[in-house]
C-alpha cells in the first residue's frame, strides 16, 4: 500500500472535509439490494475512487464467486456522494463492483448500466419513480412487533390524520433529510396496513433512483432507530392488511432533449400514452411472469398479491396479467393525465438495479419488435370471473415464488439481461428459499392439525 504524504487534496475531499465529514463508505448492494461495503478515512477518497477496497463476493449473498477467486473491488460513483443526514461525519458512495481489471457482469448496479446503454444507444433514457411504502414498527415482548402509536387500531386506517401525527417525530425527521438531500418529497400518509407509511418524492434517472431507493431503505431504519422503531421493508407482515408496494413509474426520455416520449394527449385508446409507450407496455406485459421473480422476491411478496386478504376488502394489489388507464385494479397502469407507465407489482423487498433492469430490457424488447397490448382495461377487474378473464386472454400473476422464480428461469430476457452466472445464482437462491420455506412447520399448521385426528 502505498502512503498518503502531503498529497494535494482533490476538490470533491475539500468538500468533504469542509462539511465535517471523516469516513467514507465504497458501498455495492447484495442480491437483495441491501448496502454492503467498507469504510475508509476520507484523506483515502483518491485511493478508495480508484477501486483500492477489495471483498470476497463468496461472503455475499449472491455475488456469484467461489472463496479461492480474485477478490472483486468497489469502485465508488462520485456522482452518487450523499452525506448521512442522521450522521454527518460519513459519506455513502453508491459503487460498481469490477474483477479481474473490468466490471463484474454478475453485480447489481452493472446489470442496470448495461440495460440502460442498451437504450442509450436506441436513443432512450429511462426515467423512473418509485413509491416508497414500509412500515415503522417497534419490538414487543409479547406479541413480537408492534406500531409505534398506541391508539386502537383501526378497521381502515388509510390515510388517518392522527396516527401520522403520533409518527410526526421520525418521519418529520426523515422527510427533512429527504428534502435536505434535494428529493423534493411532494407527499406523505399513513397507509391502509398498521403502522404502515407511504412517502413520495420525484422521479430520477433509473440509475439514480435505484441508488436512492437503496440509501433511502438504510436511511428510514436508521431515523426509525432513533425513535425506538425499526423500517421494515417486508412485503406483508400482517396477513389481514394491506401490503408495501414500491410501484415502478416509467417513462423513456429522448436522450438528445429530454423530452417524454410516453406523453401523446392525442392518444385514440383515451390514457394519454404514446406508440412508443404502448409499445413498451407490451414488452413488459409479455415478461410479467419472469418480471415478477424479481420486483416480487420474496416468499412474502405473494401473500401480497392475493384478491381478497385485507379487512378494507379487496387488497389493491395486483392480480392480473393486463393493463388499463387510471384504474387500480390492473398490474400496469397509466395514471390519470398519461405520459407514464405504472408497474404495480414491484414491492418494497426488491432489488431496484434488477428490477428497473428486467423490466427495461422487456420494455425495449416491445419496442423493437413493435409489440402492442391491445385495449386497456377501465373496468374493476376484481369483479371478473375466471371464465371472463379466460375469454380476455387475461391470466392470473404467479401465485407463488416458485411459480414465478420457474418463468424466470424458462425466459430467455432472464439470462440476457442477467448473464448467466447472475441468472443461475438468482434461481438457485430463490428456490432454496422456496424450499426453506415449505420445509418450516408454521404456527398455522400446529393450530390446524395438531389435536385435529
Amino acid at each position: 500500500m502505498d502512503a498518503v504524504v502531503n498529497k494535494p487534496r482533490s476538490e470533491l475531499e475539500d468538500q468533504l472535509v469542509s462539511k465535517g465529514v471523516k469516513y467514507l463508505l465504497a458501498s455495492y448492494v447484495d442480491m437483495h439490494g441491501v448496502s454492503k461495503g467498507k469504510a475508509v478515512p476520507v484523506s483515502h477518497l483518491d485511493r478508495m475512487l480508484g477501486g483500492s477496497e477489495l471483498c470476497t463476493g463468496a461472503a455475499l449473498d449472491g455475488v456469484p464467486q467461489d472463496v479461492s477467486e480474485e477478490e472483486v473491488a468497489a469502485h465508488p460513483d462520485a456522482a452518487s456522494c450523499t452525506v448521512l443526514p442522521w450522521k454527518d461525519d460519513i459519506a455513502w458512495f453508491a459503487s460498481d463492483l469490477w474483477c479481474r481489471g473490468k466490471p463484474f457482469e454478475a453485480c447489481s448496479r452493472n446489470i442496470l448500466k448495461r440495460t440502460l446503454a442498451k437504450a442509450d444507444a436506441m436513443g432512450y433514457g429511462l426515467n423512473l419513480g418509485m413509491e416508497a411504502e414500509f412500515f415503522v414498527l417497534k419490538d414487543d415482548p409479547a406479541l413480537g412487533f408492534k406500531p409505534l402509536s398506541d391508539r386502537k387500531h383501526l378497521e381502515k386506517p388509510a390515510y388517518d390524520v392522527t396516527r401520522t401525527l403520533d409518527n410526526m417525530g421520525w418521519i418529520g425527521e426523515l422527510v427533512d433529510a429527504m428534502n435536505g438531500l434535494g428529493w423534493d418529497v411532494y407527499s406523505f400518509d399513513h397507509e391502509d396496513g398498521i403502522g404502515q407509511f407511504e412517502i413520495d418524492f420525484r422521479y430520477f434517472d433509473a440509475l439514480s433512483m435505484a441508488d436512492k431507493f437503496v440509501f433511502f431503505r438504510l436511511m428510514a431504519h436508521e431515523i426509525a432507530r432513533k425513535h425506538g422503531g425499526f423500517a421494515t421493508f417486508m412485503p406483508k407482515p400482517y396477513a389481514d392488511r394491506a401490503g408495501s408496494g414500491a410501484h415502478f413509474n416509467m417513462s423513456l426520455s429522448d436522450k438528445k432533449t429530454g423530452k417524454n416520449l410516453f406523453a401523446d394527449p392525442a392518444d385514440p385508446r383515451g390514457c394519454g400514452l404514446s406508440k412508443l409507450g404502448y409499445q413498451f407496455l407490451a414488452g413488459v406485459m409479455k415478461h410479467l411472469p419472469a418480471i415478477c421473480a424479481v420486483v416480487a422476491p420474496t416468499v412474502n411478496s405473494y401473500k401480497r398479491l392475493v384478491l381478497k386478504g385485507s379487512m378494507s376488502g379487496f387488497t389493491w394489489a395486483p392480480v392480473w396479467a393486463c393493463y388499463g388507464n387510471n384504474n387500480r385494479t390492473n398490474t400496469l397502469r397509466i395514471p390519470q393525465g398519461g405520459g407514464r407507465i405504472e408497474l404495480r407489482a414491484a414491492d418494497s423487498a426488491c432489488n431496484p438495479y434488477l428490477g428497473a433492469a428486467l423490466v427495461l430490457a422487456a420494455g425495449l424488447e416491445g419496442i423493437t419488435n413493435e409489440l402492442d397490448p391491445g385495449d386497456p382495461h377501465t373496468e374493476n377487474m376484481y369483479l371478473k370471473s375466471e371464465a371472463e378473464l379466460k375469454a380476455m386472454g387475461v391470466y392470473h400473476l404467479p401465485r407463488t415464488l416458485d411459480e414465478a422464480v420457474s418463468a424466470f428461469d424458462a425466459d430467455p430476457l432472464s439470462e440476457e439481461t442477467f448473464g448467466q452466472a447472475m441468472k443461475k445464482t438468482w434461481v438457485d437462491y430463490k428456490r432454496d428459499e422456496w424450499l426453506s420455506y415449505l420445509n418450516h412447520v408454521s404456527d398455522w399448521e400446529r393450530a390446524r392439525y395438531l389435536k385435529f385426528y
